[in-house]
């Protein structure tokens, strides 16, 4: 997804704490994960940003996780959402064949509108990006991230069509984090794009965690 479709959550962060959302795409060149992590921290060091509270969705959470096992130091908290940050090998790529009508299912017009968007104007780079996706293991980095004592929540929508909660309970085990399982008052399911469909919704579990950022 590109910046401007979290918007709406930004928006109701943005009075509590500074909010900085990066377009990981939008990178010169062939999509690399290491120049891509590098830039990554360039942009936090050239807006001084000496620590950080990271917050990463779907794709986003392995860079999350990388910066986060690279720079311990340098980040108060990590929250990630339906994160592909645990997968192994193809995983997520079996995940998605055996359901493939949950892809449909969020094609909302805003995230349909957004993912062409990416595909018009980076398509180098999504298609490397997806390959590093699909095949990298990141186990080191879990573990150098638990090993540092970094707080760490995982939350899952209660009905994600495309990532397996298992993944995320065996990912937050790893991390040493909270795990919840997000649900709507009113008992509707939510899917794997919920922090961005349902705003309002992520900002009360997000509230619910609390957070160093959100602290009054």
């Amino acid at each position: 997804m590109r910046p401007d479709t979290y918007l709406p959550l930004a928006d109701l962060l943005a009075p509590r704490c500074r909010v900085v959302i990066p377009d990981l795409f939008a990178f010169r060149g062939r999509w690399r994960y290491p120049q891509v992590l590098d830039a990554f921290t360039a942009t936090v060091d050239r807006l001084g940003l000496e620590r950080v509270s990271l917050m990463g969705h779907s794709f986003g959470g392995g860079i999350e996780l990388g910066f986060a096992a690279r720079y311990p130091d340098r980040v108060a908290e990590l929250v990630f959402s339906d994160t592909l940050a645990v997968s192994r090998q193809l995983g997520l790529a079996d995940e998605v064949l055996r359901h493939p009508l949950g892809l449909f299912h969020l094609a909302t017009p805003s995230a349909a509108s957004a993912f062409a968007r990416s595909w018009i104007e980076h398509p180098r780079q999504l298609v490397g990006a997806g390959w590093w996706g699909f095949r990298s293991v990141r186990d080191g980095e879990s573990e150098a991230c638990a090993r540092a004592g970094i707080a760490a929540h995982v939350l899952w929508a209660n009905r994600d069509s495309i990532l397996s909660r298992s993944d995320g309970e065996r990912f937050a085990g790893e991390l040493n984090a909270s795990f919840t399982v997000a649900s709507a008052p009113d008992g509707r399911p939510i899917d794997h794009d919920w922090m961005f469909q349902e705003p309002e919704l992520f900002l009360a579990h997000l509230e619910e965690l609390k957070l160093h950022a959100l602290a009054p």
